[in-house]
């Protein structure tokens, strides 16, 4: 992976938004039609309204699983037919393009790659096929914990970041994962196939050398951005990042690819009787996590506040936002979960600018309108109540 220089692209990216949205047995919804335009969206009403559930469907306009990792069966509506439609319509200045994806009649609801994607009526050849039409970055309540919680859970944050601007670095993530299930699964064996080892722990190497140069990379460019732009008046404090992994420190201290997969190969080769002990594989990118510091303070995001960690993991998705409309042309449609909730006047009024800034759309959940009503006409607001929408004006 090789990103373009921060300056290669214009300060003012494309707007791609999402003009309409309809749902067919998804969720709470057993049919939706809202037409917007490109303003920001504001989704307000009770909690258990549906909320997040339409948010939900506009993440699955990215590959994955969308912001709730839920099967697709989890997605279908409880009392339908165990299949689920999104279609949405895309606008940018290229004109419209139309998306639709969910799960088909009759087929696995546990099965990711049961997933239906079409554009423009065409049948995708792959997930990653949608980011060129539109790219989607959210922040929710469930992430709060990212900082004090499991590696795991910063690693797919992480990856999430890679995968906006890079649409194969999930598919290497798999691609590792898969071989390294089979490297397992091999040394359960007591006398293992050798042969077989050498070929799987050379995919290994080559993919896991990818992954960590895409992860190096992004957070490179990130960190870059973030000086770039640093505020110490910010409502939202400036974060400091680092990565915390071997193949990952080798990269930034000037390996190159053939030397890291050369060095990954013979510690998995070295690793294999304490691996097959173990029952899995103790080394490389599954295990790297992501350090982020509170810039002003100079202190691990862990040890900072409550108050301190949702500033800080917000400041960090709108940097994010801002590097892939800076790398890619194109700025993402961000997605906000009940963000208003903990956020004083000064917070609020802080991010509304922040969003001009980001020249995307946003769509923002909250169980009063009121704590939007400084977006003014900038923003549709759209009353949410037991499945059904209401746009205001």
């Amino acid at each position: 992976m090789s990103l373009p220089r921060l300056d290669v692209v214009s300060d003012l990216p494309q707007r791609a938004a999402v003009t309409t949205l309809r749902l067919t047995d998804f969720r709470n919804y057993a049919r939706l039609a809202l037409d917007l335009d490109a303003r920001h969206v504001v989704l307000a009403g009770d909690n258990g309204a549906g909320k997040t559930n339409l948010i939900e469907a506009v993440s699955l306009l990215a590959p994955g699983r969308g912001l709730r990792r839920a099967t697709l069966g989890e997605m279908a509506r409880l009392a339908g037919d165990g299949s689920f439609a999104v279609a949405a319509v895309i606008g940018s200045p290229d004109g419209e393009t139309r998306i639709g994806t969910g799960l088909a009649l009759g087929t696995d609801p546990d099965d990711d790659r049961a997933r239906v994607i079409r554009i423009d009526g065409v049948p995708a050849r792959r997930a990653e096929d949608m980011v060129e039409h539109i790219r989607v970055l959210w922040l929710t309540p469930a992430m709060d914990g990212l900082f004090t919680g499991p590696a795991a859970e910063r690693r797919r944050f992480l990856d999430r970041l890679v995968g906006t601007i890079d649409p194969d670095h999930g598919a290497r993530v798999n691609a590792f994962e898969k071989a390294m299930r089979g490297r397992n699964r091999l040394l359960e064996d007591a006398r293992p196939d050798r042969t077989w080892l050498d070929a799987i722990e050379a995919q290994m190497a080559e993919m896991a050398v990818a992954i960590a140069a895409g992860r190096v990379e992004t957070v490179g460019c990130l960190a870059g951005l973030i000086a770039e732009a640093r505020d110490d008046a910010s409502p939202f404090p400036h974060a400091e990042l680092a990565l915390a992994g071997q193949i990952e420190a080798d990269l930034s201290h000037g390996a190159g690819a053939g030397s890291a997969e050369d060095g990954y190969r013979r510690i998995l080769h070295d690793a294999r009787p304490r691996d097959a002990a173990a029952g899995r594989t103790l080394d490389g990118p599954h295990r790297s996590d992501l350090a982020v510091s509170h810039g002003p303070k100079a202190m691990p995001a862990a040890q900072s506040s409550t108050g301190e960690q949702k500033s800080l993991l917000l400041g960090l998705v709108l940097a994010h936002a801002r590097l892939v409309g800076r790398l890619t042309g194109q700025a993402p449609v961000l997605l906000l979960d009940e963000v208003a909730a903990h956020l004083d006047h000064r917070r609020r009024a802080g991010l509304f600018d922040a969003l001009d800034h980001l020249g995307g759309q946003c769509w923002m959940t909250g169980t009063d309108a009121e704590a939007f009503v400084a977006l003014g006409p900038r923003a549709l607001v759209v009353e949410v109540r037991d499945g059904t929408v209401r746009p205001r004006g």
